[in-house]
């Protein structure tokens, strides 16, 4: 099988983005929801820089194209992307929080608190966290004529985003990775902070897909599997871009996590015995989607992209 070139990958990784950003417009404009009172204008206006500040949407990508390797996508999955997409945002603003991170740039941009304040940015995360929740049980992108197996998905989806960006998923995984400034951890200790602060998200959105399209339980389990490796791969590759690459082409600062002393396995291994794992897990997560033939090209690209990407 002959993936997509970089060129290719990057314009359809590209036209997902719209497609989820188009959606993310409408979710954050003026006009209040149904049960909503109103919309403050600078915390609209907090989320909107959070969340409509650029990014690869690489997480609602991995939901369409996990759905897509089972049918045609839709409306319901471009919506659990969205939702996804206003989790990991709410993170990002959080994490650039002086209390956390303490970064000044996002994407190119001043972070949520450089740009309004540290209250608005907290409030920004939170209202993002809730919103996406609020997505995913609007039941109007679902299927006509199939309310009981909405329902089940819709709850499926509920709790797995839950769980991925809860205490034993990304927010427990923050966790750990601040605990980690002060008593580095071994090897095992350093997977298990990356699978759930990174990686957690990363695999929900690829079981998201398979829920969407009312896979089964197998290629659920087959499609939370490839999540699990591209995941990994996502933070080993960040990590080896923080020691290798510049600010100007990262749109952040660089070279942090070895001035905080931060624990991961390019520090503990080197560059080198990370390219090698990357290698690895690149190839586990290729041969996880043999079984959907050429209809996993787009995910396998992915895959490659995360490992060979240089931002």
């Amino acid at each position: 099988m002959t993936l997509l070139s970089t060129s290719d990958f990057e314009d359809l990784l590209g036209r997902r983005a719209r497609q989820v950003e188009e959606l993310l417009r409408t979710l954050l404009d003026d006009k209040p929801r149904d049960g909503e009172i109103t919309r403050p204008a600078k915390l609209l206006a907090a989320m909107r820089h959070g969340v409509l500040n650029g990014g690869k949407r690489l997480r609602p990508f991995l939901v369409l194209e996990s759905a897509k390797l089972f049918g045609p996508d839709g409306a319901e999955a471009v919506t659990v992307g969205a939702a996804l997409e206003c989790v990991h945002c709410y993170s990002l603003i959080h994490d650039d929080l002086p209390a956390m991170d303490d970064d000044d740039l996002r994407r190119g941009q001043p972070t949520v608190h450089r740009a309004f304040d540290e209250a608005s940015a907290i409030l920004a995360g939170d209202s993002l966290l809730t919103l996406a929740f609020d997505i995913l049980t609007d039941d109007t992108s679902s299927r006509p004529r199939d309310v009981a197996a909405s329902a089940r998905r819709r709850l499926d989806l509920v709790r797995g985003l839950a769980r991925a960006a809860g205490v034993g998923g990304m927010a427990g995984g923050q966790a750990l990775d601040l605990a980690a400034e002060k008593a580095t951890p071994d090897e095992a200790g350093i997977i298990t902070l990356q699978a759930m602060k990174t990686g957690a998200l990363i695999r929900f959105a690829c079981e998201a897909g398979a829920i969407v399209a009312d896979a089964s339980a197998i290629d659920r389990e087959r499609l939370a599997e490839f999540g699990s490796a591209i995941g990994l791969a996502f933070q080993l590759a960040d990590d080896l871009l923080d020691v290798t690459a510049v600010p100007e082409v990262m749109g952040k600062a660089t070279g942090k996590d070895a001035a905080a002393g931060k624990a991961t396995l390019v520090a503990l291994h080197g560059a080198d015995w990370a390219r090698r794992q990357l290698a690895g897990l690149v190839e586990q997560a290729h041969d996880l989607l043999e079984p959907y033939g050429e209809s996993g090209r787009n995910l396998k690209s992915v895959a490659t992209f995360i490992a060979e990407r240089d931002r």
